[in-house]
């Protein structure tokens, strides 16, 4: 407390891969959350990714030198291009440079100075075995670079006595099974270098909407999931903090320990932020896809007119219909927690323009999907009709993102504010 204001507290910020762009942004919102680096492998890449500023300057030098015979990944370490067919690098030539170059980063620290960092070390380091084009997009395939040679990730928080007594966060995406291991390795590791307080971020917890069993032998993987981070350690400050936007269900909360502390947000207020921006504003009507959305969401848009829709079966079809309100000549903005493959939201959308919308757009907090299934709302050439206006997502799953960069109708709205306010309460 200075001057009768409430300081905020200093906030060392790791981050996976995935999310650095959502951690950069974090960062630039507040003074007061300080970035540090970490090495990590990446799904569908043929190089570790080493994310310092120093690295990148590093690189371009090589660049300019020729030396383009392997990436730089590291402070001193080159990883070779894939070996083609029938070829291995020679083993004691490459041992030798490996048990040197690692000697000199683990003396130097992660980019040569004094700040914390996360690295790969190198001496497990195994060729990749398939090549580059057969791996772009198989999230599934994502064997450490710097692994053991069983495969397993050898990892390494340099400096680690410098964050004792400071307050840490960690921004994670567990976008799918292959990269949740080595992000819950460095998940423990941290609360116990001695840590004034450790924060998970998860922005989306991805097993949320498998929390319930419907019969015997259903396993309910959101209960499995909120038992793992149950047992994240105890820091100096008390249990861990889990950050999580929009969970599926609300009462998921239950199935979280005593040893963490997990604090449900929204980005219905980021929406609601948005809607005030757009012409004819007055216009806007909000729209449910089933009752249990409405239940979620309708108190935190309660000023705003809203419509619910409903399934109802018929025969072997889940037929969508409009159960309460009126869109006719209104601008309709469906909201949900989440969108995988997108067929309720088009039903709804065709129910809506059946009933006379005028327009129909959506807005869910995290845009999961999979097998490319956007491109269903893509906006085409063609001068077809455009079935959604706008098509609101957050940057909760970052391959989402930058796979719908630039592409109508889609607009991403961060939760960066959102989060550094999170993590300085």
């Amino acid at each position: 407390m200075e001057n009768g204001t409430l300081m905020k507290k200093q906030v060392l910020l790791y981050y996976c891969v995935e999310m650095e762009d959502l951690a950069r942004k974090i960062s630039s919102d507040s003074d007061c959350i300080h970035l540090h680096s970490i090495n990590w492998s990446y799904p569908g890449s043929n190089e570790a990714v080493c994310s310092s500023p120093e690295n990148e300057i590093r690189k371009q030098k090589a660049e300019k030198k020729g030396e383009r015979g392997g990436e730089r990944v590291g402070p001193g370490l080159r990883l070779s291009a894939p070996p083609t067919a029938g070829t291995e690098p020679n083993r004691t030539q490459k041992q030798k440079t490996e048990k040197k170059e690692g000697k000199r980063w683990r003396e130097k620290g992660e980019g040569g100075g004094d700040r914390g960092g996360l690295r790969l070390r190198g001496h497990g380091f195994k060729p990749w075995k398939q090549p580059l084009a057969e791996m772009q997009g198989k999230a599934a395939y994502n064997r450490p670079l710097w692994s053991f040679d069983d495969g397993f990730p050898n990892l390494f928080i340099n400096n680690a006595h410098n964050i004792r007594g400071q307050h840490v966060a960690f921004l994670a995406s567990f976008s799918s099974p292959a990269v949740i291991f080595e992000q819950l390795s460095v998940i423990f590791a941290l609360p116990r270098l001695f840590v004034a307080s450790f924060t998970l971020v998860l922005p989306f917890f991805p097993t949320g909407s498998f929390e319930r069993m419907e019969e015997e032998g259903d396993v309910a993987t959101a209960f499995t999931m909120a038992r793992i981070l149950s047992n994240i350690p105890i820091s100096r400050g008390g249990p861990t903090s889990v950050v999580i936007y929009d969970i599926h269900a609300l009462q998921e909360r239950f199935y979280f320990g005593d040893h963490v502390l997990p604090l449900f947000e929204t980005g219905i207020p980021l929406l609601k932020q948005r809607l005030q921006q757009l012409p004819e504003s007055e216009k806007i009507v909000i729209a449910f896809p089933d009752d249990g959305a409405w239940k979620r969401f309708y108190k935190q848009l309660g000023h705003y007119p809203s419509l619910i829709c409903t399934k109802v079966r018929e025969g072997d079809k889940r037929i969508v219909r409009l159960k309460e309100g009126n869109p006719e000549g209104r601008h309709v903005v469906i909201v949900d927690d989440l969108v995988q493959s997108g067929g309720t939201l088009i039903e709804c959308q065709k129910v809506l323009a059946a009933h006379g919308a005028a327009k129909v757009s959506a807005y869910v907090t995290h845009g999961v999907f999979p097998k490319r299934s956007w491109e269903r709302f893509m906006h085409k050439n063609d001068g077809s009709e455009k079935a959604f206006t706008y098509f609101w997502i957050t940057d909760s799953c970052p391959l989402t993102v930058k796979a719908i960069a630039n592409k109508a109708p889609f607009e991403v709205i961060s939760l960066a504010g959102s989060i550094a306010d999170a993590l300085q309460t």
